[in-house]
């Protein structure tokens, strides 16, 4: 499988099946291996790109500055994502984020518009500049943060009924050096909605009805602040939906991706 190189870094990606193209970008748990539901299911229909940003997966990590390991900085992250746009020379890709992973792909659409028609933000505002929209989020994290980490993103259900599959869930994450401290400045001078609209990407928001990180009500509005973005909540779904509900969320994927195809001039 290929390597891209971004600024020095090498960054491992995937490319399955055939059809316009989508690719996915992880969260600060995840990497490549994360969209396993996602590729099986939509390869046959789409072109389906898999990435692992730096420092995620098998993509290299920042040489260390010193002893202490590699340093990190979000910003880097966008440019990731180009860097394998670039090197697998898309043109009309959607591109899908997860949570913070979101933040990365709007980023990445802004900085190539004339290679991105639309961008799907999973359970995430992509670091949207709003002043409104950051208060709204602030709340839903100050409530989040008094769950366990693995409750604000699977369901109690799920992580009832599929043992199996929560403990692969959490074990992905080993594979990574990154870790989400590494990720935190990238939603910072995020893009203004005037900035968004100007681009002529198309915006569509996923989010899940159980989604205990970003409430349906904070999605809800920033999509009513956005003229022509798309809105999609999947019921009973949670902040990892691609991982707990992958029936739902790959349907909603491929609808969005079969709806977003109009021309950018059409918007």
């Amino acid at each position: 499988m290929p390597y891209a190189d971004s600024d020095g870094t090498s960054l491992y990606h995937e490319r399955h099946g055939s059809g316009p193209a989508i690719l996915f970008v992880h969260g600060s748990g995840g990497h490549h291996a994360a969209w396993w539901q996602q590729v099986a299911a939509l390869r046959h229909e789409f072109t389906v790109i898999t990435l692992d940003l730096r420092g995620f997966g098998k993509s290299a990590a920042p040489i260390p500055a010193n002893a202490s390991g590699p340093e990190f900085d979000g910003q880097d992250f966008p440019g990731d994502v180009v860097a394998v746009l670039d090197a697998e020379n898309l043109t009309d890709v959607m591109l899908v984020g997860q949570s913070i992973g979101s933040v990365a792909a709007l980023r990445a659409a802004l900085l190539r518009p004339e290679r991105v028609s639309s961008v799907v933000l999973g359970h995430s505002l992509g670091g949207i500049s709003h002043p409104e929209l950051k208060e709204l989020a602030a709340a839903d994290r100050a409530e989040a943060v008094r769950l366990p980490v693995i409750d604000r993103l699977l369901t109690g259900r799920f992580q009832q009924e599929h043992a199996d599959l929560t403990f692969l869930f959490q074990q992905m994450g080993t594979f990574n050096v990154a870790r989400m401290q590494d990720l935190r400045n990238l939603d910072t001078d995020g893009p203004s909605l005037e900035e968004i609209r100007a681009s002529g990407v198309r915006v569509a928001f996923l989010a899940g009805e159980k989604d205990a990180v970003l409430g349906v009500k904070t999605v809800t509005r920033a999509h009513e602040l956005l003229p022509g973005s798309n809105l999609e909540i999947v019921p009973g779904a949670p902040h990892s939906m691609y991982w707990e509900a992958p029936g739902p969320y790959n349907e909603a994927i491929a609808r969005l991706r079969r709806t977003l195809t109009a021309p950018k001039e059409a918007v």
